[in-house]
């Protein structure tokens, strides 16, 4: 009998078998994967939260227009007012709650225009500590792995510390006895000691650079009709700790655009200018340092001149990816430049990164290369609504950036 034919079919049909089932196995694993694809695309794709306007119609299949995506029925309302909308794939999976809020209608008188910043810090911003030489040519580092950079320096031996010239004055007073500082240190006050040290130039010292105050220039995003600005759209941080600094109190000045250094990739452009800090320049009042930028009020004869053309605030919602325009003063005052809205993010963590402009208009790519350091808060438009604000450039290609929805902006102002 022929055993050896009767094996080879034998193993050609196994063969067959186990190749079946991998087919099925790579078909079942593809299903799902494209499953999951499409559930969290889809997921990633609707917003978290959105606001709507008081008292207007409101099209829910515009705002939610996503294949495959349906409403629910019913929403639960909560005892502020808001409410909360199911969304379902398929009409049958549940896929994200979106919590909705109403706000009134409101228009503000978009800007463009340079201001002059100068913030004085919560408290005196250590920068670093390192080594300083003793009188016995010693090396010594006083405040090493006890002061951090980006602690705020408080108050020295229980009296409330205002400036970085009252802490020299008194670390020179103290004539080298054991100092009991209380630092603010992400958002806890904590106390430390510290031993200023006699430097071989004679001086006590504690080791440390600190800083009392920033200044720089910005571009104003816009004013309501109280004269309350909101600025920058991102927060201002140090430029050597890179956090966000705390501040006491702040001030808004008049500034002139001199002169734009172009960018180009891997080294951003800037604009220079210069800011007049006499008292009678002085502008405004800056009440807050946050991450969506910074806020305050304008002296009340000068809300106009800061302010141009009054539009509505467009919700994020509305925003299309397309034509915009851009307000900003690059050295020629303030005009209309054109961009493209390339992508939009609703949910982006980062809010002042929520959607990709790239910059479109010859004259401005000619003179700035694109984005640059100062035009942080100029005014994004379109359809003839207040959108935004450019809040970043890309490093490599500054003729794109970042922008800030303008709802975030101003919420950020109550």
């Amino acid at each position: 009998m022929d055993f050896q034919g009767e094996k080879d079919v034998m193993d050609v049909d196994g063969f067959k078998r186990r190749y079946r089932r991998f087919l099925y196995v790579c078909l079942m694993v593809s299903i799902i994967f494209m499953g999951g694809l499409l559930y969290f695309t889809a997921k990633d794709a609707l917003p978290d939260e959105i606001h709507i306007f008081a008292d207007q119609e409101t099209d829910w299949e515009e705002i939610f227009d996503e294949p495959f995506v349906s409403l629910d029925s019913s929403v639960e309302v909560s005892q502020r007012g808001s409410y909360r909308v199911g969304c379902r794939l398929f009409g049958v999976i549940p896929l994200k709650t979106v919590k909705v809020s109403t706000i009134e209608p409101q228009s503000v008188y978009a800007s463009g225009s340079p201001v002059g910043i100068y913030m004085e810090t919560n408290g005196v911003l250590v920068i670093d500590s390192g080594e300083i030489k003793d009188k016995n040519g010693i090396w010594q580092t006083p405040a090493k792995h006890i002061i951090h950079p980006g602690d705020y320096i408080k108050s020295v031996n229980g009296e409330e510390l205002e400036d970085k010239r009252q802490l020299i004055d008194m670390v020179d007073k103290n004539h080298g006895e054991p100092m009991k500082l209380e630092v603010l240190r992400y958002d806890e006050l904590i106390p430390v000691a510290l031993t200023p040290i006699l430097t071989d130039e004679g001086v006590y010292k504690l080791g440390i650079w600190v800083r009392d105050n920033i200044q720089g220039i910005g571009t104003m995003t816009f004013v309501d009709e109280e004269n309350n600005f909101a600025a920058l759209g991102h927060g201002i941080s140090d430029i050597d700790t890179g956090e966000r600094l705390e501040i006491s109190e702040g001030e808004l000045y008049r500034a002139q655009i001199l002169s734009v250094q172009k960018g180009a990739s891997g080294s951003p452009g800037e604009l220079k200018g210069m800011i007049d800090y006499d008292d009678s320049m002085r502008i405004g009042q800056i009440n807050k340092n946050t991450e969506n930028g910074i806020t305050g009020i304008l002296k009340s004869n000068l809300g106009t001149e800061f302010s141009k053309e009054r539009y509505p605030i467009g919700l994020k919602q509305d925003i299309e990816k397309g034509p915009a325009q851009i307000l900003c003063d690059v050295g020629e005052g303030t005009q209309k430049y054109e961009v493209e809205i390339r992508d939009i993010d609703w949910n982006e963590k980062d809010t002042n990164k929520s959607f990709e402009i790239h910059v479109t208009d010859a004259r401005l790519l000619e003179k700035t290369g694109g984005i640059v350091q100062g035009m942080s808060g100029s005014p994004i438009l379109q359809d003839g609504s207040l959108i935004g604000a450019v809040t970043h450039v890309f490093v490599n290609d500054p003729a794109r950036g970042y922008g800030i929805f303008a709802e975030t902006m101003l919420e950020n102002m109550k």
